[in-house]
């Protein structure tokens, strides 16, 4: 279908059939001068994005038509004969460039899809232009003598943080679509540009249209002797969940670990001692790992997830688990706020990411004193309709409370029985992307197959990601 002289991380990414090819695209193309671009095609209309390398670029926080494109767009008009589409704008509302399209189909895009998808997601664009975070000194700060603080004291200073904090326009809260409007604008394009409905894999595996995945981290002894709190009223609806634990903080009953195995829930590593410095340097994450494999390796566990949602880039890398669960999607009121900017999952070198996409429980409850649970089961509701995943993180060290309780248990029965939905555990989510990743449509006869590991349970849809459009 279609043909490219470079990887496209946008087709990679939603598995979008496609060859690289070292002949030459459609005349219409090869007109514009620059090596630096990349071309995609499809007959005789096609696309064109600057790579890495290109010349007159600038790097900032822009948007196009409302939508996140941070990072570096190429100023350089592609020549004569193009006329201007969508403007991109910086934080001032100035243009800096613009998507070009010509009369024979094809379209410019000043930036190249992977690279936003890639700033987003690793949540470079928090370091750019005037978003640049200014209380990152300051959080460094906190979690330096945070250990030595009452529990209250900790409360009582985030409290007060959060009352004085304007909720940031970008990433908007509780729900941040922006990401997901690029997509379906881009798929748009690519639609246009194919003359036909495009073929790409479903997100979730079995014809299911969302995915609903219950965690849990542990952070005390506390917490652990409170399990049941929320594993009760889970099993009573026939939900499974994965419960994080932390190694060397509190003794991990082997009977009861082995009890919510049984029970088809999962274990994951939630740190080592939960003081805020698994993450602190590359050294100390290094010295730490051994144990925290040790530990995974007794738990048979997997994944992890950062105490605090302490999280960086680079270092998950070096993690050495299938699946990290530690980026929150949008979440101004974390400690370490920001967020991926998306509820799909994603990969970083090897490593599965699974965000975070409901707020926590001890933020909605302890820290924004919220009554009910409306912004859980509003945000899975908004999710749901966009096909994404809806990830909880609740803590058994904070389930006495009567208004969290009752606002999980409403989460769980607003959605049980639903046909529409994927309920999995991480590491299945973690196996299914991973399964994806190595699929992809290919012709057969009139229509298309799957060919890959995903081919029993994958399916292939023709629409863009938020539209449900199952292929038959």
């Amino acid at each position: 279908m279609f043909e490219s002289s470079h990887a496209f991380g946008f087709f990679d990414y939603f598995r979008v059939p496609y060859r690289v090819v070292s002949g030459g695209p459609p005349a219409s193309l090869s007109t514009v001068d620059g090596s630096y671009l990349g071309r995609l095609w499809c007959g005789e209309r096609g696309l064109l994005w600057p790579r890495a390398g290109a010349p007159d670029c600038v790097t900032g926080r822009f948007t196009m038509a409302g939508m996140p494109v941070p990072g570096r767009v190429c100023t350089t008009p592609p020549g004569a004969g193009w006329q201007r589409a969508e403007a991109v704008t910086d934080e001032r509302g100035r243009h800096v460039a613009f998507v070009w399209t010509d009369g024979a189909g094809n379209t410019f895009l000043p930036y190249d899809p992977a690279e936003v998808m890639r700033c987003l997601w690793s949540e470079a664009y928090t370091r750019l232009g005037r978003g640049a975070d200014p209380r990152a000194l300051m959080l460094r700060g906190y979690y330096l003598v945070r250990p030595l603080l009452p529990r209250q004291v900790q409360l009582g200073l985030r409290r007060a943080y959060a009352g004085r904090q304007e909720t940031p326009r970008f990433p908007a809260w509780p729900v941040e679509h922006g990401l997901h409007d690029l997509y379906d604008w881009l798929f748009g394009v690519l639609t246009g540009i194919a003359g036909a409905p495009v073929p790409w894999l479903a997100p979730w595996p079995h014809g299911k249209s969302w995915s609903l995945v219950l965690t849990h981290d542990v952070e005390t002894a506390a917490g652990f002797r409170d399990i049941p709190l929320l594993r009760d009223p889970e099993r009573a609806l026939g939900y499974r969940s994965s419960w994080n634990l932390v190694g060397e903080r509190y003794h991990a009953d082997p009977v009861t670990v082995r009890r919510l195995r049984d029970e088809g829930c999962e274990i994951g590593v939630h740190g080592l001692r939960h003081d805020g410095r698994d993450l602190g340097s590359r050294r100390l994450l290094a010295r730490r790992l051994p144990a925290m494999h040790r530990y995974a390796a007794e738990w048979g566990a997997i994944g992890f997830r950062s105490p605090a949602t302490q999280r960086s880039w680079d270092m998950m890398r070096t993690l050495g688990f299938d699946y990290d669960s530690s980026y929150t999607d949008t979440d101004p009121y974390e400690p370490r706020p920001g967020g991926c900017c998306t509820y799909l999952p994603f990969r970083n070198g090897d490593l599965v990411e699974l965000p975070i996409t409901l707020p926590q429980d001890h933020t909605l409850f302890e820290i924004l004193r919220q009554r009910d649970g409306s912004v859980w089961t509003g945000k899975a509701r908004a999710i749901r309709d966009r096909g994404g995943m809806v990830l909880a993180l609740t803590h058994p060290d904070y389930a006495s409370g009567t208004r969290a309780a009752s606002a999980y248990r409403a989460l769980l029965t607003e959605f049980a029985g639903d046909p529409t939905v994927w309920q999995a555990l991480p590491r299945e989510v973690s196996a299914w992307w991973r399964r994806r990743g190595e699929s992809v449509p290919v012709p057969d006869g009139d229509g298309w197959r799957i060919d890959g590991p995903a081919a029993d349970d994958g399916r292939i849809r023709y629409t863009a990601p938020t539209l449900v459009g199952e292929a038959p």
